[in-house]
């Protein structure tokens, strides 16, 4: 079962939503939260769900597989004020092993 179906209904296409656009734009790259949800409930929809988009990102970034981000700095969502970016969690460069020679 995917953790956002624990938090509410429709949470699952959600997710979903958010990881495929994410999976489309590539590593290093962000997307907008309103991405997700005109992906999801249409381009007249979007905006009366955007608490819900939100909530299941916060809810991604919590379980550390996503980043929310604001002016490229990782921040915590429910505390910032403006426009968040949401972001694929990349693997930390420092604790990969360098090849042996």
């Amino acid at each position: 079962m995917a953790l956002s179906a624990l938090l509410m209904p429709g949470a699952g296409e959600i997710e979903a939503a958010i990881r495929e656009l994410l999976g489309r734009r590539g590593p290093g790259r962000t997307i907008c939260p309103s991405e997700a949800a005109r992906a999801v409930f249409g381009d007249d929809a979007f905006r009366a769900h955007m608490d819900e988009v939100r909530s299941v990102a916060f809810a991604l970034a919590d379980h550390g597989e996503i980043t929310v981000t604001q002016r490229g700095a990782v921040v915590d969502g429910r505390t910032a004020r403006g426009p968040i970016r949401l972001g694929a969690t990349l693997p930390d460069r420092r604790s990969t092993p360098l090849p042996e020679r």
